[in-house]
């Protein structure tokens, strides 16, 4: 949007523009009132499209290359190409013409990069040299000419190169600037088009790992019934992950204190109770078999062990920093989620830092 895309980026924005038209009639029958102000925002930009198929290639290659802009697009730059053509034609073609013009038949055009094209003759054929070529360079058994064509030609050929490149980054430079002032439709395009890709990914994960619509309400009560974890539970074999129920209310079963051994599952279950809570406020179908979810106004998470060093906090500052401001900062209708309060320091403390959390809430 800033004029700093490259051809393949441009081609990726023609290709997405083209294929809007087929994502806005797929679209056209949903009823979904999300799904419909999506399709609203669906700007196609054909002219846009057009302009940019008129202008590169299918398959570019790095800017740096060249050959990005399409034959025919740039009158300058077509001349540059013709231009270069002409020249390493008249060159490849320059042998033979001077052999027939010179009959020297052992004469040779060749091409280093000290000395660029240059005509080389053997001693013994010296004598019929015509006099436009300059002598350049001698051999043990050579000498080598120019001519003021062949340089010409040849300053043709070498720069050609620079200027087409610099002619292309010139072409994809005025590409981008007619594309920022698109950008405020291309951005709400793009916005619609994640907003449907959202929503038909909890359609699809809804109808493929049989989720349940969930009670939306205003209360705070959270009522789940076989609930699982929609991660954990794709990467076992089919009817192994134990599901689980869950109650929680705050004017009765305010909280809930989960133990039990290691690798029992403990913090699976804190995580698919958060997950549930978030994919049902998201408006998704939820992995359990049913589920009433009021509305939580925040979802805090104290999980998982790690310091900060950059920040000379150990790992149990770090706990205990997080652990204060979710207490500061929760509500009667948070969602909280403490997985082993007080892990990062001896038993007895620990200990005494969850009983105080819990008593606190």
């Amino acid at each position: 949007m800033q004029g700093h895309s490259g051809p393949r980026e441009l081609v990726a924005l023609r290709r997405s523009l083209e294929a809007i038209p087929a994502v806005a009639e797929a679209m056209s029958a949903c009823q979904a009132l999300a799904i419909r102000e999506a399709s609203g925002r669906l700007n196609a930009q054909p002219e846009l499209a057009a302009m940019l198929a008129k202008a590169l290639v299918d398959d570019p290659v790095a800017a740096r290359d060249g050959g990005a802009i399409r034959a025919g697009y740039d009158d300058q730059l077509d001349g540059i190409v013709d231009a270069s053509r002409s020249a390493r034609d008249w060159i490849a073609g320059l042998e033979a013409a001077e052999r027939v013009r010179t009959g020297i038949r052992a004469l040779k055009v060749g091409y280093n990069k000290v000395f660029g094209y240059y005509i080389e003759v053997s001693h013994g054929s010296a004598a019929a040299v015509p006099s436009d070529y300059v002598r350049k360079q001698t051999l043990t058994g050579a000498e080598r000419y120019l001519t003021p064509e062949l340089k010409e030609r040849e300053a043709v050929v070498l720069s050609a190169r620079d200027r087409m490149a610099a002619r292309e980054q010139e072409i994809i430079h005025e590409l981008c600037e007619r594309i920022a002032e698109a950008a405020s439709s291309l951005r709400g395009a793009a916005q619609a088009v994640g907003t449907i890709d959202s929503i038909l990914s909890l359609a699809l994960s809804a109808s493929e790992l049989g989720w349940r619509r969930p009670d939306i309400n205003a209360g705070l009560r959270l009522e789940i019934k076989g609930g699982r974890h929609p991660l954990v539970e794709q990467g076992l074999p089919a009817g192994v992950f134990v599901a689980n129920d869950l109650e929680l209310d705050p004017d009765v079963e305010q909280i809930t204190i989960l133990t039990g051994p290691n690798m029992a599952g403990k913090s699976t279950y804190l995580r698919q109770c958060a997950l549930i809570v978030l994919l049902a406020q998201c408006g998704s179908f939820v992995p359990a078999e049913q589920a009433t979810v009021g509305l939580a106004d925040r979802i805090f998470t104290r999980v998982g062990a790690h310091d900060d060093i950059a920040s000379g906090m150990s790992t149990f500052m770090v706990e205990m920093t997080e652990t204060a401001f979710i207490l500061s900062h929760a509500t009667r209708g948070s969602l909280l989620i403490l997985d082993e309060v007080g892990r990062g320091t001896s038993t007895y403390d620990g200990v005494s830092i969850a009983q105080a959390v819990v008593e606190h809430l």
